[in-house]
């Protein structure tokens, strides 16, 4: 089968003039689809439903059936692009202006995607349109949404029908400023919780007819903030609780309130898990309040767990693919928010590398061509130095 080099700039194009706004693929997962198949690749589109959730289309694709199987993973939805006047380019029309792309995917993560497709053409085009076993993409369409109906039920899939990935490369930006700095190897978990205080209300001149909850809730506050719960570890920043939300539903200055509630959110490393500081907190807040008298709700929810990818070979691969193209020796990283590796970590080893955070989520978002096209060299050298140490 012969096989063209495509570009990856003029597919990132393609891509980010799909207005793929979460849930929406708004064409992105077929322009896809019609790239891979062309290839060569079988494609599996795998709708996921929920009551109470948007439905959400994604994409499997693979060539070759046997070991080691590499795939990689990313999500061609967006985030809103917000008010169009603020953009010096419409945010779907992937303009190129200054060797920059603009749009809206551009970083985040539409031109991974594109490097890594332009990259894996490329890498068959050489290998006479069979790889060294076997080579997937997985391209979801909530990650920027609840993901709910995206990676954690495609990997499940995967798993079900036994195409389950031997390593997991994830695209999403992975560097400050310069492309090469970083390879993300985990991520922190992540926990909300919510604190309501119970009290009962009153008169403020008969503070004793009543019972304020807000000084009880102010007691755990302080507790919280002072709460040191590590010093970091080798690999990870130290973990942190930080108060996102007070709220009083208490309009008048002459009542005491019945009752005042908190939210915060903490992100932990390995040193903890979502079990772990559920415990912790739980007791931290009985203690503040014992003896007020006051009553309390204290829930949780879990966006996701710290996981990591110990360095070793698969490490070592994309290192070296990086410093091929780039130069530089990326660090090893953990920091971030939490992304769809989180799911997948549970199926197999998953690293993350793509373009740069500087202009993600904001007005104007871009990338330097001349990165787009690094990634894609980095990419390219990728596949092949995998397949070469694990085939």
């Amino acid at each position: 089968m012969s096989i063209a080099k495509p570009d990856p700039v003029a597919i990132a194009q393609n891509l980010i003039r799909c207005p793929s706004v979460t849930p929406h693929e708004a064409g992105a997962l077929d322009l896809l689809q019609s790239l891979l198949e062309a290839a060569g690749f079988t494609c599996h589109r795998l709708p996921f439903s929920q009551a109470g959730t948007a439905d959400v289309d994604n994409l499997f694709a693979r060539i070759g059936d046997g070991a080691p199987h590499l795939c990689f993973a990313g999500h061609a939805d967006v985030v809103p692009p917000g008010d169009e006047t603020k953009w010096t380019h419409p945010p779907f029309g992937a303009e190129i202006s200054d060797g920059q792309l603009y749009g809206r995917g551009a970083s985040d993560m539409k031109g991974a995607i594109a490097a890594f497709v332009a990259a894996a053409l490329g890498y068959l085009a050489d290998n006479k349109g069979t790889p060294k076993g076997s080579l997937s993409l997985l391209i979801t369409g909530d990650e920027e949404g609840p993901a709910i109906n995206g990676t954690v039920k495609a990997v499940h899939w995967l798993d079900q029908q036994g195409q389950t990935p031997d390593h997991c490369l994830v695209g999403e930006p992975s560097n400050l400023e310069q492309l090469g700095e970083a390879i993300k190897i985990g991520r922190r978990g992540s926990m909300n919780a919510g604190l309501t205080v119970s009290g009962k209300q009153g008169h403020v001149a008969y503070p004793d007819l009543a019972k304020n909850p807000v000084p009880g809730l102010l007691n755990v506050l302080t507790r919280l903030n002072a709460l040191e719960l590590d010093q970091g570890t080798s690999y990870f920043m130290p973990s942190n609780l930080e108060i996102t939300g007070l709220e009083v539903d208490n309009a008048a200055q002459n009542v005491i309130p019945a009752a005042a509630t908190a939210r915060f959110n903490v992100r932990f490393n390995e040193r903890h898990s979502s079990e772990s500081l559920k415990t912790k907190l739980r007791t931290l807040v009985a203690q503040a309040l014992e003896g007020s008298g006051l009553d309390h709700q204290l829930s949780f929810g879990v966006s996701g767990e710290s996981f990591m990818t110990e360095p070793g070979d698969l490490v070592q691969v994309m290192i070296d693919a990086v410093h091929e193209v780039t130069g530089w020796t990326p660090e090893l990283a953990t920091n971030g928010g939490t992304s769809d590796a989180r799911f997948i970590k549970d199926y197999c080893p998953v690293i993350e590398f793509g373009l740069t955070t500087t202009t993600i989520h904001q007005s104007d978002e871009r990338v330097a061509l001349a990165d787009l096209e690094a990634l894609t060299l980095i990419y390219r050298d990728f596949i092949a130095r995998y397949f070469d140490s694990f085939g």
